[in-house]
């Protein structure tokens, strides 16, 4: 039987080119992979977009969402081809509640006092805000683990996210239909280690924790990610 399609979904701050590791890994296993982009500028809209994608994929496909883009496979993951989810540094919530109510439920982590906001035009021309992280400190809250060289590349390049996705809430969740696995990084600086372990606890998801990974994991350890993905390809083949 063929293996599912796995489709990597990056999150806020990043890029696709973050799953280059583990699109690797999963290559050499012979697992066909995509990794689409994703726009930052709403958790219904980027959803929607990550839905339209799925359409294209032939056969069975299992969703990995790292960070915000753990929002984003919740929702899109009802989709009928969807066979799993894997959240990695991921937020994972419910329906009903957006990711600042998710993030409230504990201590606020440190990439908090790192956000700055700009503001960038609506197709009305409207006026709205987007979040980035302060260049300097992108390195220590984002990719810890990771070379001064890459982290540096990645503060240059790092993508805003549109500040209403924080607020916007999940219209549904996949988890409560889609088996789930989670990858919890122990020293994450981005989203609190405590939030990803209530969200993955909650979704009764399998969960693999790294104690001393950063937010950077799939970057830092692609190959502990990577197996945590064909876990779960085994386990919904």
């Amino acid at each position: 039987m063929p293996h599912p399609t796995v489709v990597l979904v990056h999150g806020a701050f990043s890029d696709a080119t973050g799953w280059i590791g583990v699109i690797a890994e999963l290559r050499s296993s012979g697992v066909p992979v995509i990794a689409p982009p994703n726009p930052l500028r709403g958790l219904a809209s980027d959803a929607a977009y990550l839905a339209s994608v799925l359409t294209r994929v032939e056969g069975p496909a299992v969703l990995v969402g790292h960070a915000y883009g753990g929002a984003l496979i919740t929702v899109a993951g009802t989709a009928e081809n969807v066979v799993g989810l894997v959240y990695v540094a991921a937020y994972v919530p419910q329906e009903g509640e957006s990711l600042r109510r998710l993030q409230g439920r504990c201590p606020g982590p440190p990439l908090t006092d790192h956000l700055r906001e700009w503001t960038y035009p609506l197709h009305d021309g409207a006026p709205a805000v987007e979040v980035t992280i302060e260049e300097t400190a992108f390195p220590s809250v984002f990719a810890a683990d990771v070379s001064e060289e890459v982290s540096g590349a990645l503060a240059a390049a790092q993508r805003p996210l549109a500040a209403a996705a924080c607020t916007e809430a999940a219209a549904v969740a996949a988890w409560r239909t889609k088996p789930s696995w989670a990858l919890v990084a122990g020293a994450d600086r981005t989203i609190g280690p405590d939030v990803q372990r209530f969200g993955a606890a909650r979704a009764g998801a399998v969960v693999v924790e790294l104690p001393d990974a950063s937010h950077a994991v799939a970057l830092s350890e692609p190959t502990r990610v990577a197996d945590l993905i064909r876990t779960a390809i085994r386990a919904t083949g």
